[in-house]
């Protein structure tokens, strides 16, 4: 089956995706994620100038292949914006091998491990009794697991709590570790006070601190019982896990930044986290999921791939494949998607009482209206920055 299109749609019903459309001379086609939040038509770009034309007349099922002539074949391998091109390439080829065999992806992945998949997702507000109130709103849907932040009094704009719109230029947050570190463990004693202990909880620092802050956070957050801690430091200080780990015994979870199994090889080597949670559009798709979730297995760690709302129903439903097929599953972040969305993107996965399933269809098991994708033209928008009390720049 060999390819003769490939086809780049950017789409923004409520937010930018951009999708791989690749078509074959059987008449098959197979769709993939390839969003890269704040720097889509950079991607998009890559794919139509760069990858596209050296990919017509391939075989198709060669899925392997193909990934390493991208990945090795361009020389300048690796980053974000290839790494997410690439991941593009790879679900769609998946898609359409699933489609050419009449089978789930999962099941050309080895079949199921499990039945259903745990996931959580987002709850935040400006005060702590908002974050209840949205929290029980979520536990009496079925949710069994919650990420919580809470906006921190006298910044402008907190990590988690603000929605960040398309903008002409980006959203400006201030930072300042000081009062973050006071207000996150009373947000915990707090929720855990007035929900109880039955709940998990999960938070995210997203790579804001510095090691002797996070020691003191994961300390502090230990009586809590958190399901992990996430990203707590900056992806170039990996090392600094070492430290964290020495002193503390709440789970960790990092690799939301990663763009290859390289970069996590240390943390996973070494045990210093308990959760891999790469963003699979952004590692290179579902070939390279599967050799990651080998190698933490390998040390005892578990899956927690990355499911923001800025990657598209197509990506959500690979890390679902998966998560069916590994056995070191974990946890699967599941964010919730602008109405729009459901215009555009034909299926994806069913949640209920704490869970997610997804259709027993060939391939993904998601498709998309192109003429619908036409109705949302792509919109600028960036993410936000961070900057700290005296103007300089922070991690984000």
């Amino acid at each position: 089956m060999k390819i003769e299109n490939i086809k780049v749609i950017v789409t923004s019903p409520g937010r930018n995706y951009v999708v791989v459309k690749i078509e074959t001379d059987e008449g098959i086609y197979g769709i993939g994620d390839a969003t890269l939040n704040g720097r889509e038509l950079t991607v998009a770009e890559t794919i139509e100038e760069y990858i596209a034309p050296i990919l017509i007349g391939r075989n198709s099922d060669n899925i392997e292949d193909i990934w390493q002539y991208l990945y090795k074949g361009a020389y300048w391998r690796g980053g974000p914006v290839l790494m997410t091109a690439l991941a593009g390439i790879d679900m769609a080829l998946w898609d359409l091998k699933g489609k050419r065999c009449s089978r789930p992806v999962y099941s050309l992945l080895g079949g199921r491990s499990r039945e259903k998949v745990l996931c959580y997702t987002h709850v935040s507000g400006d005060k702590f009794q908002e974050v209840k109130e949205n929290a029980l709103e979520k536990i009496a849907e079925g949710y069994k697991v919650l990420r919580v932040q809470v906006s921190i009094p006298g910044l402008n704009g907190t990590y988690g709590t603000v929605e960040d719109d398309a903008r002409v230029l980006p959203f400006v947050e201030t930072w300042d570790s000081k009062p973050y570190l006071k207000v996150i463990p009373e947000l915990f004693k707090f929720l855990r006070a007035e929900i109880g202990d039955e709940v998990h909880l999960i938070h995210d620092s997203h790579e804001r601190l510095q090691v002797p802050e996070a020691i003191r956070l994961a300390k502090e957050l230990e009586e809590y019982n958190l399901f992990f801690l996430e990203d707590l430091l900056k992806p170039e200080n990996i090392a600094g896990f070492e430290q964290i780990r020495n002193q503390t015994s709440i789970p960790l979870a990092m690799g939301e930044l990663f763009n290859s199994k390289w970069e996590a090889l240390p943390l996973i080597k070494n045990q210093l986290i308990d959760y891999i949670r790469c963003d699979l559009s952004h590692i290179g798709g579902i070939t390279e999921a599967m050799k990651l979730a080998a190698l933490a297995e390998t040390f005892h760690l578990k899956t927690a791939w990355h499911g923001p709302a800025d990657i598209s129903p197509i990506a959500h439903l690979a890390n679902l494949h998966v998560d069916y097929a590994v056995s070191n599953f974990g946890i699967q972040e599941l964010a919730e998607f602008p109405e729009e969305v459901s215009a555009v993107f034909k299926g994806g996965p069913k949640f209920e009482d704490g869970y997610l399933t997804i259709p027993d269809r060939p391939g993904l098991g998601c498709d998309i209206d192109e003429e619908a994708a036409k109705k949302f033209p792509y919109k600028k928008a960036y993410l936000p920055v961070a900057e700290s009390l005296d103007g300089s720049v922070h991690e984000w």
